[in-house]
């Protein structure tokens, strides 16, 4: 491994946003430590992208505390020195009323979604502020940027998103650290069929328009972490053409 090679780590990276920005981070020579839950996806994943970039997996649920600190005290030496950290990993269950919520879903929300962040960036963070560098990208969601009917808890989880990324950013400006955050509107990947549980309802849900597709997004990451050292991306919302808000999208059915 190349010592002037930077190493990134990326969470959620089996599918989605996260598989894409692997392979683009992969094509621009940005060796990576990949973490998932579904081991055979990140396998596959490996062997496409081990001609670019030295891969490294990590096969645990960051809402699991013990196996996140684990998975990560793991790591070859190779590997430990992580420069740039993708918080991607995250979810959507249910859109039901808030008086008719399921109380499984908002957990999942709630471990995943800002838990599970917290404790990938604990186990990450005090190694970037022992050598003054770093870069954290949070993916946040337009949800967290304003509420919807029926998106309750989950507009509640990116809003933490957004304001644990806030918080970041205050209490690691002294160590030279960049934080920021990227929030996507509607993105057509495996989101909606999680949200609706598989039900046909998720197929309805990008008809009519031409929604942001993960490589879109991947591509506005590494855009975002190749700027020069003065240039801090700190928060950045990104919606397709056809989307103006959660709830407004121009369709043609």
């Amino acid at each position: 491994m190349n010592k002037n090679t930077k190493t990134a780590l990326i969470t959620g990276a089996t599918s989605g946003i996260g598989e894409a920005t692997a392979y683009e981070f992969a094509k621009k020579g940005i060796n990576l430590v990949l973490c998932g839950r579904r081991f055979e996806r990140l396998e596959t994943i490996k062997k496409a992208l081990e001609r670019f970039a030295d891969i490294h997996i990590l096969n645990f649920d960051v809402s699991n505390k013990k196996a996140t600190f684990s998975a990560i005290e793991s790591l070859p030496e190779a590997f430990k020195q992580i420069d740039i950290l993708i918080n991607n990993a995250g979810n959507a269950h249910g859109l039901d009323p808030i008086n008719e919520g399921n109380l499984d879903d908002w957990e999942a929300m709630i471990d995943i979604n800002v838990k599970g962040l917290l404790y990938v960036s604990k186990a990450i963070i005090p190694q970037m502020t022992e050598r003054k560098s770093g870069h954290i990208i949070n993916i946040g969601s337009s949800a967290g940027k304003e509420v919807y009917l029926k998106g309750n808890v989950y507009c509640a989880s990116k809003h933490a998103v957004l304001a644990i990324t806030e918080g970041m950013r205050l209490d690691l400006n002294n160590y030279g650290i960049k934080v920021g955050v990227i929030n996507p509107g509607m993105v057509e990947t495996e989101f909606s069929q999680v949200r609706f549980k598989g039900d046909a309802q998720a197929n309805t849900v990008y008809k009519g328009f031409e929604a942001l597709q993960a490589k879109d997004i991947a591509e506005i990451i590494y855009f975002t972490i190749s700027r020069p050292p003065h240039v801090n991306i700190a928060d950045l919302l990104v919606f397709p053409t056809a989307q103006a808000s959660a709830t407004l999208v121009k369709k043609h059915l």
